[in-house]
């Protein structure tokens, strides 16, 4: 017994496609992804019913597996490459001055309009700094 015309599929590809455009996510795209490779297998093959449903169900996962790398990839251009609240990258590398001096490997230093706890070696007030990494709530700094 043979499954659906190949057109039914191509037709259900545009449905998914255009209820993409109309609700909320942006999944549907894939799956519309998958019945498009299904029609195309079907025109092409004259699939059973059961390698219908074989290859949908494989067209789509593969298509949502590359769509979670697509949107990665514009998620991290859009940010610049900083991951969204990670602060402490955004931190890494920054300049700032010595505040209050690091003594005993802990004082604090200002980046910007803030103040921060740091680590280092011993610095004296208005030190450059450069941090070199994060540590919880505390910049670990070095000169320069």
């Amino acid at each position: 017994m043979y499954g659906f015309p190949w057109w039914a599929w191509a037709i259900l590809a545009a449905v998914v496609g255009i209820a993409e455009l109309h609700l909320a996510g942006s999944y549907l795209i894939w799956v519309a992804l998958g019945a498009a490779i299904t029609a195309a297998a079907d025109a092409a093959f004259d699939l059973t019913f059961a390698w219908q449903i074989i290859v949908f169900a494989a067209a789509s996962c593969a298509s949502c597996v590359m769509g979670y790398f697509v949107y990665r990839a514009f998620a991290r251009q859009r940010t610049g490459g900083a991951a969204l609240n990670q602060r402490d990258l955004m931190v890494t590398g920054a300049k700032g001055v010595v505040c209050d001096p690091l003594r005993n490997g802990r004082g604090k230093v200002r980046l910007g309009d803030s103040v921060w706890l740091a680590e280092g070696p011993d610095l004296a007030e208005g030190t450059p700094v450069t941090v070199k990494s994060v540590r919880g709530t505390t910049l670990v700094v070095e000169p320069g």
